[in-house]
């Protein structure tokens, strides 16, 4: 736990006043219109640098040429079916990458926009797996004022205007705009899941305008969580003399970016709702078979503001009604024609043309007064389809349905519902920025890297469309082929696993056996009761690497779901626990050596739940077979256990009982010499895959310790006692032969190899530690070992790497250099260094922990650091160069948090001695011994009866 007093001393501290002046904080002072005293800010001048990507140095070329010749062909392959591959390093963006993001839009799971802190909506995020970064420079607010008198007028865009893409022929129109915005007076505030904009005396001296983004991101709330839509909440403050009349506009285009919006048949058509709420729907026609999407945009109106609508206006010449157009009215006006709400739909749009819509709220701001005006975006795709014809109904749907016209709905709840959200995202957060002890740099650091899990490409569906009477247009029939055929999967035996005592130990008669008997190939929701069905949750590894929920990265992200939206981690592990004991038997050519394999291996995690057909054709990863990797089993092991521990759920418990003993079972095939310790195989068979690994290895070897200890724990609580003392036995040995060819005295070298890397200092090499402490288990080693292990990485893999500026770097050598035995061992890790200073956090090492995690904040958020804010990628090099922007990994940070705020449930969980055992013989220590099946009933699982070994 933090000490009171521990980071007084060196407590960072970005006060609000360092960027606007104190007169204007006050002048805010009211409905949450000021911005916190913790946030990451800028300045809307600041100079959004062009990022650098890495490069890989001669001798990794050399190693990798064959790798790359085969992955380009695979690249092609998969194009000429109309298709990505999951891993593409050869196509890059046109737009390239900049320190310009910010706080992205809307919740979980329903396509995402993002806006840069300067104000542009770019990344875009609506059809699974694609993202177009490229801003839509026409999509903006834009202010216009007149004084009383007529004598004072301003108009302009509420962004700087220094963007490259403007006046470039796809932008034809909006350069006749007024972007007329220094940005100098201006600042952002981000706190996500929302963010401030303060225009302090920018355009108009004496207005002060604020500008509050927010978008339903509430822990532990599954319904609003899901909807796409967001509210801008505008606050006016007139500090002159006269009244004056002010005019809000926000234009949109009707385009989900890139070229969209030019491929024709879009159609814009105004509304007027219920509350005071109209806008425009913006139908938009997409490409390539997917499903359609409409937006809305639109405002409140009030007894003081007045709202109009420009259903339709172009950015061409050739446009009946130009940007141009809509511009001088604005001017000269401050208002559309009422009699636009009576247009009706517009007629499509041509292809090659681009069509956008325009809302406009205005207000008189008495002199020395103030004024509220609201607008909201939204977006509804209620369909989500994937490139091999899976679809199924988003999340949101569930409460919305699948109208086009949800949009409507759902901007009108987000105007009425916003303050209600408020209200719950600072309950959710005070607690934390309220904590004295911790450093500010921290406290919204932690906030803003929950980004990823609406940037980060997520998908979430209604269970209700993956049932066999729902609306899903998945192929049933492809998943129920255990004929070899098909699609290879063995469901027949799979079952049989499930509900055969003798294979599996355990079995429940009640409601978990059922639940087995009703699924196919994966784990669904709509068996649980109501009020516990989520739905079902993919989000990619990073927006670079599409796959979806990678494990072998989930494993460190997992805490932020766990923490925050607990339903849906428990599903994913779920969906993985099914995926365990199905196999998939078509043919997969492996890329890094050109060898075949089969997809999915019965016993064996996956390494993602797929690509193009999520759930049912997992393992789109394909450059080694992941079966033989060394880490996703335990990870598997530890991640149910700790979730099990953390809730409390038995029944979740025996759900993913078979597939924890399946898991372990697996692994025992890598245990070569029978000492009970797996072995590497000589290749990069763990998340660290350009990073070879011979013999014992610190990292693999601990993530074993420590699933031995989980998976015991687990089987003592689940009733499966003979495998508990299977797994106690094997710790126990497991643990002896490690410490005997690992430890050096000060730390676990690499591996047991005679490679020139094999001593050298994995930041990682705890990983294990890191889960058992999380879990309630014991340690792994003996505390003196623990500590001597991180106080070696921190003196070097963090304090060498710029002198503690950096993060930790991944692998080091004893004599102080960086280990270049390949692009990994040389990089710094954004979610290996969180996960690393979380495990010196829970050692007691808080220091060394803060200090360790600071170097992310100070290279990857500062201002004196690389620009990756909002975009944190997988890691840098020594000279900050990223590689894999907006990047799953970084979510560790909340296994910070998880680590300074233990829940009960964990402190208070059984404990396990695992010295305390019951000497096997060779033989009966094996995984797969024969053993007697008896069964009993377990109080804590009420009604359950469960079979165990004895």
């Amino acid at each position: 736990m933090v000490g009171a007093t521990l980071f007084h001393r060196r407590k960072h501290s970005w006060p609000p006043e360092e960027f606007i002046s104190r007169n204007t904080l006050q002048l805010l002072d009211f409905d949450s219109a000021a911005p916190p005293p913790h946030a990451w800010r800028r300045r809307l001048n600041c100079h959004a640098n062009i990022l650098k990507e890495f490069s890989i140095t001669f001798r990794e070329a050399v190693k990798m040429v064959r790798l790359g010749i085969r992955l380009w062909s695979y690249v092609r392959e998969e194009a000429s079916h109309g298709r990505k591959a999951p891993i593409d390093p050869f196509t890059k963006e046109n737009c390239k990458p900049s320190a310009s993001q910010g706080v992205p839009l809307g919740g979980m799971g329903s396509g995402s926009i993002s806006r840069g802190f300067r104000g542009e909506f770019k990344q875009w995020q609506i059809i699974p797996g694609t993202c177009d970064t490229s801003p839509m420079m026409s999509n903006q607010f834009s202010i216009f004022i007149t004084r009383d008198g007529a004598h004072k007028k301003y108009a302009s865009v509420l962004a700087p205007g220094q963007h490259g893409s403007l006046g470039k022929s796809r932008d034809k129109g909006i350069s006749s705009w007024g972007w007329n915005l220094n940005g100098q007076h201006s600042t952002y505030h981000a706190l996500f899941p929302r963010a401030w904009t303060i225009y302090d005396g920018e355009p108009d001296p004496e207005l002060k305008i604020s500008c509050r983004q927010i978008s339903p991101f509430i822990p532990n709330n599954y319904r609003d969580s899901s909807l796409p839509a967001a509210v801008f909440v505008y606050t006016l403050v007139n500090t002159g003399k006269e009244r004056a009349k002010v005019s809000l506009l926000f234009t949109w285009a009707n385009s989900i970016g890139g070229t969209s919006h030019m491929s024709g048949g879009h159609v814009n058509e105004p509304f007027i709702g219920e509350d005071g709420v109209s806008g425009v729907l913006l139908h938009h026609k997409t490409g390539k078979g997917n499903p359609p999407v409409t937006f809305a945009i639109s405002a409140c109106e009030t007894q003081n503001v007045n709202v109009t609508v420009l259903p339709c206006f172009g950015l061409s010449e050739d446009s009946s009604f130009t940007a141009k157009d809509m511009w001088e009215k604005m001017e000269k006006d401050g208002k559309f024609d009422q009699e636009n709400f009576n247009s009706g739909p517009s007629t499509p749009s041509a292809a090659g043309d681009t069509i956008c819509a325009a809302v406009s709220a205005s207000t008189w701001v008495e002199a020395h007064g103030r004024c509220t005006v609201s607008f909201a975006l939204s977006w509804s795709s209620p369909k989500v389809k994937f490139s091999k014809g899976s679809s199924y109904d988003r999340r949101y749907t569930k409460f919305y349905g699948t109208s086009p016209r949800a949009a409507l709905d759902l901007v009108h709840d987000a105007l009425t519902h916003y303050k209600r959200w408020e209200e719950d995202i600072e309950a959710w957060q005070n607690p934390i920025l309220r904590d004295d002890r911790l450093p500010e740099w921290y406290k919204f650091t932690l906030f803003n890297e929950l980004y990823f899990l609406v940037a980060g490409g997520t998908v979430w569906i209604d269970s209700a469309s993956l049932q066999p009477n729902g609306n899903s247009q998945h192929q049933q029939s492809d998943l129920g082929n255990s004929d070899g055929n098909g699609t290879g999967v063995n469901i027949k035996d799979q079952q049989n696993n499930v509900d055969n005592c003798d294979s599996n130990g355990i079995k429940s008669n009640g409601k978990a056996s059922v639940t087995h008997k009703r699924n196919g190939l994966f784990v669904d929701t709509w068996y649980v009761d109501d009020g516990d069905d989520v739905g079902r949750f993919l989000y990619l590894e990073g927006v670079e690497y599409l796959m979806w929920c990678t494990y072998d990265v989930h494993f460190y992200a997992s805490y932020a779901l766990l923490m925050l939206f607990p339903k849906i981690e428990l599903n994913i592990q779920r969906d993985f626990a099914k995926a365990v004991l199905s196999e998939d038997g078509r043919k997969v050519k492996f890329l890094a050596e050109g060898n075949w394999g089969i997809r999915k291996v019965r016993g064996a995690v996956p390494h993602d739940l797929g690509m193009h057909d999520p759930w049912s054709e997992m393992n789109a990863y394909n450059i080694h077979d992941t079966s033989k990797w060394k880490d996703l089993n335990p990870k598997f092991v530890l991640q149910v256990y700790r979730d099990f521990a953390a809730t409390g759920d038995y029944q979740f418990g025996i759900d993913v009982w078979p597939a924890v003993r399946a898991a372990m079972e697996y692994m025992e095939q890598f245990d070569r010499d029978n000492d009970d310790l797996i072995e590497n195989d000589g290749f990069p068979d763990q998340t660290y895959d350009a990073w070879t690994v011979h013999g014992v290895s610190a990292y693999c070897g601990c993530l074993w310790l420590a699933a031995l200890q989980a998976a015991a724990a687990m089987a003592l609580q689940i009733g499966d006692k003979f495998f508990a003392e299977l797994c106690k036995n094997k710790f126990l040995n497991a643990k002896a032969a490690m410490e005997a060819k690992l430890w050096n005295g000060s730390y676990f070298n690499y591996d047991s190899g005679a490679s020139g890397n094999s001593k050298s200092i994995q930041a990682d090499q705890l990983a294990g530690q890191w889960y058992a402490a999380s879990s309630g288990l014991p340690p792994i080693f003996e505390e003196s070992k623990i500590r001597s292990t991180l106080q070696k990485i921190f003196d070097f893999n963090v304090m060498k790497t710029k002198g503690g500026k950096m993060g930790a770097v991944n692998g080091m050598h004893p004599d102080g250099k960086v280990d270049e035995t390949c692009m990994q061992s040389r990089e710094i890790w954004t979610g290996v260094t969180y996960a690393a200073a979380a495990t010196m956090i829970l050692s007691g090492m808080e220091e060394q922990g803060f200090t360790t995690a600071e170097g992310i904040f100070t290279a990857g958020w500062s201002e004196e650091g690389f620009g990756y804010w909002f975009q944190t990628p997988e890691g840098w090099t020594m000279d900050g160069h990223y590689r894999s922007l907006i990047y799953m990994r970084p979510l560790a940070i909340w296994g910070m948090q998880w680590a300074l705020t233990l829940p009960k449930a964990i402190l208070d969980a059984p404990k396990i001695n695992m010295m305390d055992r019951v000497d096997l013989s060779p033989r009966s220590r094996r995984f797969n011994h024969n053993f007697k099946v008896v069964k009993h009933k377990a109080k804590c699982f009420g009604n359950s009866a469960l079979s165990c070994s004895c």
